[in-house]
């Protein structure tokens, strides 16, 4: 039997009620990723990643959103502004990007503005009409405030904030995608490029919702595009 020693995070902690687990470089990060999970998931799943950013000297941060994981529910209207109460981890001064998956992906879209991203990679990103629907049905194994979390998903639609997010941000989507039509990438592209803003959309052929987040060349191509994004920038 073979022995595999992984480093751990650099810090686990809990700030505003929020667990997260902080990845830092050796040396000085170049930036540091917030990086958001989908519904019912928890940071735990996005380690891989995060160790694949430290890797390239940048700094990253994964945490539960309320309501997952060890964060205490319920998941409400602090959402977008958890996500720039997390990116207060990082260093003071370096440059911060995102990276979500599905409804991290449409949290990463939205919340950009507010936590000062830089770039934003967003997979398989659910719509905001999803997200209402699926919390109405009862479909998400999380606790919401659902009032409060149905107010912020109808004000914040993540097309309208795609078309105003001036930053670069990558698309990526699963053809065979089963839970959010690949369409929905392709119309948040549309909304970009008709606003003339940089974006970059990926269709991967087959897959389904989850085969992007943990596939290492997909991993390592938005990894070199927040990297050239924030050299851009």
């Amino acid at each position: 039997m073979r022995t595999v020693n992984v480093d751990p995070p650099a810090e686990i902690g809990e700030r505003e009620g929020l667990a997260y687990a902080l990845f830092l470089p050796d040396g000085e990060p170049l930036a540091g990723v917030v990086i958001l999970h989908g519904a019912g998931s928890r940071k735990e799943s996005h380690y891989d990643y995060a160790r694949r950013l430290r890797t390239h000297g940048l700094a990253a941060v994964a945490f539960d959103q309320r309501g997952h994981g060890d964060s205490p529910a319920p998941m409400d209207a602090r959402m977008a502004a958890d996500v720039g109460v997390v990116a207060e981890l990082f260093p003071p001064g370096i440059p911060r990007a995102l990276r979500g998956s599905s409804m991290g992906g449409y949290l990463a879209i939205v919340a950009a503005g507010q936590a000062g991203a830089s770039a934003v990679v967003a997979i398989c990103p659910a719509s905001a009409s999803g997200l209402r629907a699926g919390v109405r049905a009862g479909r998400f194994e999380f606790t919401a405030d659902a009032p409060s979390l149905d107010a912020f998903l109808a004000e914040h639609d993540e097309l309208a904030a795609a078309a105003d997010l001036a930053c670069p941000l990558l698309l990526l989507h699963a053809e065979g995608d089963e839970q959010v039509p690949i369409a929905h990438s392709a119309a948040l592209a549309a909304a970009r490029d008709e606003a003339g803003l940089p974006t970059r959309f990926v269709r991967v052929p087959g897959g389904d919702h989850r085969s992007i987040q943990h596939d290492d060349e997909l991993q390592d191509l938005s990894v070199r595009f927040v990297l050239k994004a924030l050299a851009a920038g």
